[in-house]
């Protein structure tokens, strides 16, 4: 990966060069620095305002991909006229239509059995929770001990193991977080396609440069897409050389800066 300031000039010169940018980010870790718990990650005043200015000026169609329920990104981002993909783009609002999917809304009502057997089963460890996002489990173990966290994977896989080895779930992991999704093929990268081809379809002419931020594994998917469809991908963190992203930039306070810039 190549530093994105680095070589700011080339980048600038192909967004200059662009008919329209669609641009979507990630939110925990990207737009706002990780935390110890999901409810503390606030999306800073100046990286919202920045948003808000881009998603009004033209050139730009503005979006967020995350791993939170849909209400919860809603809730945290806070801005009207911007595209919204939930649960790692399970559940989608933009382009003034929705995407759910089917099989993933079916699976509710067994999801909240699971919270029920994870959150029974981890009781008596310090430090994780099991967040229930509808469409999605997370189990996070971000304050527990390092002494603790082999205790909580193999409680994680005595519940888990059975379902994922039958087909019944699929598990993806994160910065201290077990993921735990319906066994769908679907994830960031799906989603972005989904949007790179809506946005076609509304604008009705051309296509759009594509840019994707992200910070963690989940987020690699999302990147492969942007990469087959020559846009512009950028991991968030000190760079990763297992990163399929092009460029990187070091920290959510450098993505408010390239967002200044943009």
């Amino acid at each position: 990966m190549q530093y994105l300031f680095d070589i700011w000039d080339k980048v600038a010169h192909r967004l200059k060069s662009a008919d329209h940018i669609l641009l979507l980010s990630d939110y925990d870790g990207t737009l706002t620095p990780i935390v110890d718990k999901p409810e503390l990650a606030a999306l800073p005043q100046e990286t919202r305002k920045l948003l808000r200015r881009l998603a009004k000026n033209r050139r730009y169609t503005v979006g967020i991909v995350s791993g939170r329920a849909l209400p919860d990104l809603k809730s945290k981002v806070g801005l009207e006229g911007i595209i919204y993909a939930g649960n790692h783009g399970l559940e989608i609002e933009g382009f003034g239509s929705s995407f759910l999917e089917p099989i993933a809304e079916e699976m509710r009502p067994f999801l909240r059995m699971l919270n029920q057997a994870l959150s029974a089963t981890l009781r008596g460890i310090k430090g994780v929770f099991v967040e229930d996002k509808g469409l999605t489990l997370s189990v996070h173990y971000r304050t527990v001990d390092g002494t603790e966290e082999r205790k909580v994977e193999d409680a994680f896989s005595r519940i888990t193991d059975p379902l994922r080895v039958t087909g019944k779930i699929k598990i993806t992991r994160g910065k201290k977080v077990y993921e735990i999704r319906p066994p769908v093929d679907w994830d960031k990268g799906k989603a972005i396609a989904w949007l790179m081809a809506k946005c076609r379809e509304v604008r009705g002419r051309g296509g759009a440069l594509p840019i994707y931020l992200g910070d963690d594994l989940t987020d690699e998917d999302g990147f492969k897409a942007i990469e087959r469809n020559n846009g512009i991908s950028i991991f968030v963190g000190e760079g990763s050389l297992q990163s399929v992203a092009h460029y990187f930039l070091k920290s959510p306070e450098e993505v408010a800066q390239f967002l200044k810039m943009l």
